[in-house]
């Protein structure tokens, strides 16, 4: 049964109505003033009085990454001690669970922190540290915090996390 809203094809088209076009009228458009208007000279003095205000507020010379290079090293370093004793845990030990949700926390503020850093995108410990942290968290978010990690993927992360330490020293 068919409802009344619903398009059914039929064999008879009935064919649509030719456009007209409109008739163009006798007054040409508007040419561009010879000189600036002041609605243009007021918009050009907004966008000038707002670039040099937001200009004063930013330094001139790049910032020293110095003191941000040594806190992602320490932090990075952190994360990889956190996660080593984690993975390391016997399966029976009954701090298992909280060991897990520290680590889920403490690699969640690192990724949070780094992860929008351009300068670190490209660094190969930033890569092999986020690589580890996401199996790790893709496990343990899986499987559950006591679940062991199986043998092949603790053996990739722990290989991740040696890459990443070499990268972190030699400053990469």
């Amino acid at each position: 049964m068919s409802s009344p809203t619903l398009l059914t094809p039929t064999s008879n088209l009935k064919p649509l109505l030719p456009v007209k076009p409109k008739s163009t009228s006798a007054v040409p458009p508007p040419s561009p003033p010879s000189h600036p208007s002041r609605r243009h000279f007021l918009s050009l003095a907004a966008v000038t009085t707002t670039t040099l205000s937001l200009s004063s507020l930013l330094p001139l010379t790049p910032a020293a990454f110095a003191a941000d290079d040594e806190e992602y090293v320490k932090e990075t370093s952190d994360v990889i001690s956190k996660v080593r004793t984690t993975i390391n845990m016997d399966k029976n030990d009954p701090n298992v669970a909280t060991a897990v949700a520290e680590l889920r926390d403490t690699s969640n503020s690192w990724v949070a922190k780094y992860r929008r850093e351009k300068s670190l995108l490209g660094r190969a410990s930033f890569r092999e540290i986020y690589s580890a942290l996401n199996a790790v968290s893709g496990h343990y978010i899986s499987f559950g915090p006591t679940a062991p990690i199986p043998a092949k993927r603790k053996a990739r992360i722990l290989e991740e996390m040696d890459t990443a330490e070499k990268a972190l020293l030699r400053g990469r």
